[in-house]
């Protein structure tokens, strides 16, 4: 049993965490401001390879493997709650979707401009009254020729605005429950009938449009099927499945630039004759944080170590973003106290990193759902 990082995960971690430092940090507070999305800095990242990391190069990807690519994500995400999210809806749900369902025509058509950081890419599963409750979708996919015609709406769409390539979920069969949902490739700018309703104003996460989609009569070829009808429902689960490490990361990330700058607070605000470091109640804040961020770590880690061997780790990356999501609350919660009232303004980040942490909870699996899955797991054996 090894825990420690190969030369070449900790050239990777060091690489991102130094263009998060010098590229995203400063940026961030903006970034959060105006809630723009950042195309700049997403042309940059795909430049280092940073929206392939997991792809083989043949598809233009960078080989990474998923601690590579967790270590990566939470770096992005230390800069940037917003960011973190874009590239882990790029890559953990469009992008594996194309890499795991899609044919080799489909691979070369649309995961590698992907890959490559040419192309944006969104997850379209989600609807008004279908969130956890997959099945209860109601947007549809109707035979017509040699293709389909889908109607419906799509809500808190990751990167749905600006998206070149979406992967999106449909009903092919409406009375055949879970095994009537398919899934197809979409083309925004080629594909009359996509319609963008409009983006969220959101609590946190900025920089990363999230938006509400229509589809009117949007014709889809047949070639744009990914897999077989009716595979959907079991796609997105094993889709979302391997996502749930990256919103670890994505946890990790928040969870340690929170610490961060409660430390460097710590040992510069000075009350009653001295640093407030030296006070036991902050020590043991700071050790808390500390001890919270090491173990959310460890299990992203024991989550992508398994999901490389091949091994079922559905529990573990369920129990990796649960932990993770939660503690990354709780360490920027006490960031803020730390910060005393200066925490409650947006003079500094620790506010900002509580507003971006909060959403790991809701997205890729509530926190309650996750616990339903853990616990079935635990139970089934």
């Amino acid at each position: 049993m090894d825990f420690g990082l190969t030369t070449e995960q900790r050239q990777i971690r060091d690489m991102v965490a130094e263009f998060a430092d010098e590229e995203i940090v400063p940026r961030a507070a903006e970034i959060d401001e105006e809630d723009e999305f950042p195309r700049d800095i997403v042309d940059q990242m795909a430049e280092l390879g940073l929206m392939g990391m997991p792809f083989p190069e043949e598809y233009g990807g960078a080989d990474l493997d998923y601690h590579s690519y967790a270590l990566g994500l939470s770096e992005i995400a230390r800069g940037s709650g917003g960011l973190g999210t874009v590239v882990a809806a790029h890559i953990s749900l469009a992008g594996n979707m194309l890499y795991a369902f899609g044919d080799e025509e489909q691979k070369q058509a649309y995961l590698t401009p992907l890959a490559e950081g040419r192309d944006i890419g969104a997850f379209a599963l989600s609807e008004a009254g279908a969130g956890s409750d997959v099945p209860a979708m109601e947007t549809t996919a109707e035979k017509d020729g040699d293709g389909y015609v889908v109607n419906g709406g799509k809500l808190w769409i990751s990167n749905g605005s600006v998206a070149d390539t979406v992967t999106l979920f449909a009903k092919t069969d409406p009375d055949a429950g879970n095994k009537g949902i398919s899934s197809f490739v979409v083309r925004p700018e080629e594909d009359d009938g996509f319609i963008v309703e409009g983006t969220e104003h959101k609590l946190g996460d900025k920089g990363c449009p999230t938006a509400e989609l229509r589809f009117d009569d949007l014709y889809l070829p047949a070639e744009r099927l990914l897999g077989e009808e009716g595979d959907g429902f079991v796609q997105a689960l094993k889709t979302l499945n391997g996502g749930r490490i990256t919103i670890a990361a994505r946890g990790v990330g928040i969870a340690r630039a929170s610490l961060e700058a409660a430390a460097e607070y710590a040992t510069e605000r000075d009350q009653f004759g001295g640093p407030i470091s030296q006070f036991q109640a902050i020590q043991h804040k700071i050790a808390d944080m500390d001890t919270k961020l090491q173990a959310a770590e460890l299990l992203m880690h024991k989550a992508a170590d398994l999901k490389i061997k091949g091994e079922p780790f559905i529990k573990e990356a369920a129990q990796a973003k649960l932990y993770a999501s939660e503690i990354s609350r709780e360490v920027a919660n006490e960031a803020i106290q730390i910060h005393g009232g200066y925490g409650y303004t947006k003079d500094f980040p620790v506010e900002r990193f509580y507003r971006d942490a909060k959403l790991n909870e809701i997205y890729e699996g509530t926190s309650e759902i996750l616990r339903n899955t853990i616990a079935q797991q635990v139970l089934d054996k």
